[in-house]
């Protein structure tokens, strides 16, 4: 678990801060929150420790139980401080080295690696002595969040929103992996979502898949450098920004585009819940209410076998999801499918589906072994591309 500083500064956003608390400590990250002294202006210190007890301190600095100073104390445990809301007059303290509060103390204090989150007025955003500022924290190590654009506060149009939380804690999430750019000049193909194999015009067959694990598999081969081609089954999933997705329903739609896009691509991903059965006729007119009815089944394309056959230089990752005997099925579908790895989700009890968080057992093709333990699925895409594609 990694211990982070969530700094608070002056600004109209700092409502926002508490849905990124609740979303860090979700995803097993363990928080203090520390406001500038502007802050309390915006939000309220009873608010946030009533929210997060024993995990709120205010500008002011103090002792702790050890007569230790806070800020060292404080700056000792940061394994990284995240500062969001970040306003103008935040990153100018930084930047000259100002400390007038426990939150820019202890930016001086640390060693741990710093993010800012800006958020202000567009004019402010774009002043050149803003810019500059931001420039000299940028070549002093910190990494700064591109503010987005949007509708502000003021009334004014333009760069300078915070980003919204769950992408703050995207990039955090990303900060250990992003750097390698160990996926630079690849291309991948990731398959993600369930397909719905047709019965009549109403109904489907289907099954549990959100494609959560896809998307994120996806989001991380991106931000390690690949270019992208998103395959996704049916969900209600936000698309990735910057990314070419191909929206299909079915398995044999899947198959098409991703035979399609093969030839020219280094890796594949088949994340996607993949019906193994459709029906063999579907019919023209709702079937209606009756007497017994039965319906004839016939294979779909098995997607990334086929992929690896017509294509054995690809780097081919497959999922499997099993109930039980979990090692047993997955060597044999690594084998079967001449797979070059295979992830493997216990989905036992209903776990995994439409969750946030996921743990996987991955076999590669030389037989070796290793568990990727629960964490938030973004963070097990990033630790299952780098740990493979290293």
């Amino acid at each position: 678990m990694k211990n982070v500083i969530l700094g608070i500064s002056g600004s109209i956003a700092a409502y926002k801060a508490i849905e990124l608390a609740k979303l860090l400590i979700n995803a097993n990250y363990n928080i203090n929150i520390v406001l500038s002294k502007s802050a309390t202006d915006f939000i309220s210190p009873l608010t946030l420790k009533s929210l997060f007890p024993k995990k709120v301190f205010l500008a002011e600095g103090t002792l702790d139980d050890h007569d230790q100073m806070l800020h060292i104390s404080l700056a000792k445990q940061a394994g990284l401080i995240l500062i969001a809301p970040c306003s103008a007059n935040m990153i100018a303290n930084l930047s000259n080295g100002s400390a007038p509060c426990l939150l820019t103390s202890l930016c001086l204090a640390t060693k741990a690696k710093t993010v800012l989150a800006p958020a202000m007025n567009v004019v402010m955003w774009e002043n050149l002595i803003v810019q500059a500022n931001i420039k000299k924290l940028k070549e002093r190590g910190m990494l700064i969040i591109p503010p987005s654009s949007g509708k502000q506060a003021c009334g004014d149009n333009g760069v300078g929103r915070m980003p919204e939380p769950h992408n703050i804690l995207e990039y955090i999430a990303s900060i250990d992996f992003v750097s390698y750019h160990t996926l630079k000049g690849k291309k991948a193909i990731v398959t993600a979502g369930p397909t719905h194999e047709k019965i009549d015009p109403v109904r489907f067959i289907s099954n549990c898949s959100s494609g959560k694990m896809g998307y994120n598999l996806a989001k991380a081969a991106q931000m390690l450098g690949a270019t992208v081609t998103l395959i996704s089954g049916p969900t209600s999933l936000n698309p990735p920004e910057n990314m070419e997705l191909i929206r299909v329903n079915s398995a044999q739609e899947m198959f098409e585009a991703a035979h399609r896009k093969a030839a020219n691509c280094d890796i594949f991903i088949s994340a996607a819940a993949v019906a193994d059965y459709k029906p063999k006729s579907i019919s023209i007119e709702k079937i209606k209410k009756g007497a017994d009815f039965s319906l004839k089944l016939e294979k779909n394309p098995d997607i990334i076998y086929e992929i690896k056959s017509q294509f054995p230089h690809i780097f081919c990752l497959g999922f499997a999801a099993e109930t039980t005997n979990h090692l047993e099925y997955g060597y044999q579908k690594l084998k079967a499918k001449n797979l070059d790895a295979i992830a493997i989700n216990d989905v036992s009890k209903g776990k995994v589906f439409n969750e946030d968080y996921n743990e996987l057992t991955v076999i590669t093709k030389n037989g070796t072994e290793f568990v990727i333990e629960k964490n938030p699925k973004l963070e097990v895409a990033f630790k299952l591309l780098c740990t493979l594609l290293k």
